[in-house]
């Protein structure tokens, strides 16, 4: 056989091989996935974690958030991390992920992934570890990640425009937009609880503020502090969702919702009508531990989030572009 037709015999081969199709719609997770194939994986992943977050601990929210804007969009695929080409509307151009921060935190695992154990470790599994050592740096919870997604080989940027929970979201909305992804309210209620770490842009709270001083779920107080700082700054004015311990992750979220301070619509859209949302709420107020534990598992589910059945996936080379064949 001449060389041409040897490469023309063996191009689909290979490309057979690398990319592969997630035929069932569910990967096979396990927390052991890569104990032969790439062993220091986790060990990788923390301590690049570690360096960046000690350096800049507003890192540990940003990459928390990536992994959330990731699963909500045809599940938890890395297709968030993608550049834009000429094939590709990235999601990082939707307007809901315009000021999505970290890319360069998951790009850094995985060339040092790519060092160690080439052609095996997922962006999407490096996402899901980084998201959950993030949690632990700021002194939240951690849990047996399950491994073994691979990357898709496209994005979705009509989805991330239309399909992610709003910050403008009435309750019904948000739940309906948790059950869309097998998410129950209790699963949305802790997982909104990482909004105990970071910050929200004015863009999104100043629907809360304005004029909220006569609101009743709203303290007056607190919608004149951030309406002044809108006021003063602008759109793009950053507030803490908890000016007390913005950095640590603990359970002062739900103390500022029972006290009325929630700093989205779609944060306090989670207390205030009775019933047991609010039983819930109050109980994570006052029982921080117990929220540890109840967000820690609405994680591993909502990692568990498939691609659709028949989406092409493969293990990038880089997480920023797809694999060339």
């Amino acid at each position: 056989m001449s060389p041409s037709r040897t490469s023309t015999w063996l191009a689909p081969m290979i490309l057979c091989v690398l990319v592969a199709c997630a035929a069932n719609g569910e990967p096979h997770l396990s927390a052991s996935y890569y104990d032969t194939t790439c062993p220091s994986a986790q060990h990788i992943v923390q301590s690049v974690m570690a360096s960046k977050v000690a350096a800049d601990q507003t890192i540990a929210p940003a990459v928390l958030r990536l992994f959330f804007h990731d699963c909500f969009i045809n599940g938890c695929d890395g297709s968030v991390l993608l550049d834009k080409t000429p094939s590709i509307d990235s999601e990082k151009d939707a307007e809901p992920n315009d000021s999505l921060r970290g890319f360069d935190v998951i790009e850094e695992i995985k060339s040092h992934l790519e060092h160690s154990c080439p052609a095996t470790v997922s962006c999407a599994d490096i996402l899901t570890l980084a998201s959950r050592d993030a949690v632990a740096l700021l002194g939240g919870p951690t849990w047996n990640v399950q491994l073994g997604r691979k990357d898709s080989r496209g994005a979705d940027k009509d989805a991330a425009e239309n399909d992610l929970p709003s910050p403008h979201a009435n309750l019904t909305d948000l739940i309906g937009r948790f059950a869309e992804h097998g998410l129950d309210a209790k699963d949305m209620v802790a997982l909104s609880g990482a909004h105990t770490v970071g910050t929200a842009r004015c863009l999104h709270y100043k629907d809360r503020v304005d004029g909220g001083e006569s609101g009743a779920d709203i303290d007056p107080a607190f919608a004149k502090i951030r309406r002044e700082m809108c006021q003063a700054g602008g759109d793009d004015v950053m507030a803490p969702f908890d000016e007390q311990t913005p950095m640590r992750f603990d359970n002062a979220y739900y103390k500022d919702l029972v006290a009325r301070r929630g700093l989205l619509t779609s944060d306090q859209e989670l207390y205030g009508c009775g019933g047991p949302l609010d039983n819930l709420v109050e109980m994570y107020s006052k029982d921080g531990e117990a929220f540890a534990r109840d967000f820690a598992k609405a994680m591993v589910k909502m990692g568990a989030i498939a691609p659709p059945p028949g989406m092409p996936v493969e293990v990038r080379l880089k997480c920023t572009m797809l694999n060339t064949y």
